[in-house]
């Protein structure tokens, strides 16, 4: 069973990386379960819609979740609500429309758990993510409830990621983070079994800055001249894990980092 989790998708240059080369590699990767993180994937570089979604869904994506900026597009919150592959944080203050936690069946009758999680350091006030990961750890277990779980954390600063993926070292069998868009370089198997990288990188032009046009931001980091932020429009690489799942004790054989195309360098 092998698992291929994909990085924030930014704009209409990370959507169309996706659309056009998704299923190849689906196929020359022996991909099983497919999950991207779609949060920044409006034309605007904020958001998703349901258009976007259901595109997403057509090129091979089996879940997308989200961050902070899930609700930017207005029109999700009544999309999210009869679409249970779209997932928003599950530590949103509630009541939030659509859910953060949901469990699929592949093709294969393997039950997968995606849990949907965001950081409490410099983002968007949620619930504590520690204690609702603890009250959500002691109602779920792995191989119990499910076959595998993977864990997106979408959060801010390496060390709460680094914390989280320790806290779910041997109940998960991947715990990804998101958010800041720059590919880290410690893909590995934790101490207990559980596959880890601190951060998935994006799906977007890495001519950028994180995504976005690099003259505009740099204007708007110099309080000079500046647009809102819109996306880069270059060609875009797809960044991201595969991960070796094992199905009889829901932990990770192998994890490799994921890079497709574009201005990084590829690898797999």
């Amino acid at each position: 069973m092998r698992i291929l989790f994909l990085g924030d998708v930014v704009g209409n240059s990370g959507c169309s990386k996706i659309f056009n080369n998704l299923r190849t590699e689906i196929k020359k990767n022996n991909i099983n379960f497919v999950i991207i993180n779609g949060e920044n994937s409006a034309k605007q570089g904020v958001g998703l819609t349901e258009e976007t979604c259901n595109d997403f869904f057509n090129s091979g994506v089996n879940v997308i979740t989200t961050g902070n900026h899930v609700w930017d597009q207005k029109e999700i919150m009544s999309y999210i609500d009869k679409e249970s592959r779209l997932l928003r944080p599950y530590n949103l203050y509630e009541p939030a429309p659509g859910n953060g936690f949901k469990i699929y069946k592949t093709n294969e009758n393997i039950k997968v758990g995606v849990l949907n999680l965001m950081g409490n350091v410099f983002m968007k006030k949620c619930e504590d993510v520690f204690q609702i990961s603890k009250k959500f750890l002691k109602n779920n277990e792995l191989k119990k409830d499910y076959d595998l779980l993977v864990v997106d954390f979408h959060g801010e600063i390496t060390s709460e990621k680094n914390a989280i993926g320790h806290y779910f070292d041997g109940n998960a069998t991947l715990v990804i983070g998101t958010h800041t868009h720059i590919p880290t370089n410690d893909a590995r198997i934790l101490k207990n079994g559980t596959a880890y990288q601190t951060d998935a990188g994006m799906c977007g032009d890495y001519d950028s800055v994180i995504g976005m046009n690099k003259e505009n931001s740099i204007n708007r980091f110099l309080k000079e001249d500046s647009n809102k932020h819109f996306p880069a429009i270059g060609e875009a690489t797809l960044s991201g894990v595969i991960v070796d799942c094992d199905i009889k004790t829901g932990l990770a054989k192998n994890i490799e980092s994921y890079i497709f195309g574009g201005k990084l360098k590829n690898t797999l």
